[in-house]
């Protein structure tokens, strides 16, 4: 979370006062998360795995989040940041015995190995990373992932919710990105029976339809790889009798397209190219 300023005062009423001043943000409502494209989420979950691995790497050494729920973060620019300091902590739990490295959760326990040092191996990231899988990488990750992704986002829940081998900050970090993974970007299309009219330098300014999930709550607004993945989309609905290609552009590189009920009124637009389904 970016630090713009702080203040110390040292007041009669409460001494040793420090009063920060950070960016601000949105407040983190799963609900609403739910209802976003799986791009916007995976980004969320994305810039958690980086503050995940901060974390376990920071100067101070592994830091725990003890109080590590989704009312300590905000939305910033599309991003997670964590706004809530007060409970982390750096200590390793001591031990004698694997048995004294008990972690407890609702839903399952662990047992972390004690090492020679006395201290329980991993434990801070350990919490860090399964409190991510409950209340985050469960929910946002598989709802409506892409098809061709989900063995890959499987073996990522996985690795957070078991403490596998690959359980831990620095493995999730270098897993493949959705933006540079070619079975995301440039999934195999279907042939379309279907025949479409090419008008550049054109939009349709109405006709609007609603789908989910939409980057526009008015209308039907998608992100494509390229045309041809528009028409596959534009085939699926039956409502949809043209698309706007827009010279916008999602994260991950995918432009965004309008889908149109009608073209009765097409308009100039040096920006964008319209396609009109032929009807015969």
């Amino acid at each position: 979370f970016q630090l713009y300023g702080y203040c110390y005062q040292d007041s009669n009423d409460i001494p040793d006062t420090l009063t920060t001043i950070t960016e601000l943000g949105s407040p983190l409502e799963m609900i609403q998360l739910l209802q976003t494209s799986w791009e916007d989420r995976f980004r969320i979950c994305l810039s958690l795995v980086r503050l995940l691995h901060y974390l376990a790497h920071s100067p101070l050494g592994s830091v725990t989040l003890l109080d590590f729920r989704p009312r300590q973060f905000v939305i910033v620019d599309g991003e997670l940041k964590v706004t809530d300091l007060d409970d982390a902590s750096i200590e390793e739990s001591s031990c004698t015995s694997n048995s004294d490295c008990f972690m407890e959760f609702p839903a399952r326990n662990f047992t972390l190995p004690c090492s020679v040092e006395g201290r329980c191996q991993s434990m801070n990231e350990k919490r860090n990373l399964y409190n991510a899988y409950r209340f985050f990488f469960t929910y946002l990750l598989p709802h409506s992932a892409p098809s061709s992704l989900r063995p890959l986002l499987d073996k990522i829940v996985n690795a957070t919710g078991n403490h596998n081998k690959h359980g831990n900050a620095k493995y999730l970090l270098f897993y493949p990105s959705p933006s540079a993974n070619s079975e995301f970007t440039q999934k195999c299309m279907k042939s379309a029976n279907t025949q479409y009219r090419r008008v550049p330098e054109a939009f349709i300014p109405d006709e609007n339809y609603r789908c989910w999930p939409s980057y526009h709550h008015k209308g039907c607004l998608l992100s494509v790889f390229d045309v041809n993945e528009a028409i596959e989309i534009c085939d699926s609905y039956s409502q949809c009798k043209a698309f706007v290609l827009t010279n916008q552009t999602t994260w991950t590189g995918r432009q965004l397209v309008f889908f149109k009920m009608a073209s009765n009124h097409i308009v100039p637009d040096p920006d964008k190219i319209t396609y009109v389904k032929v009807t015969d």
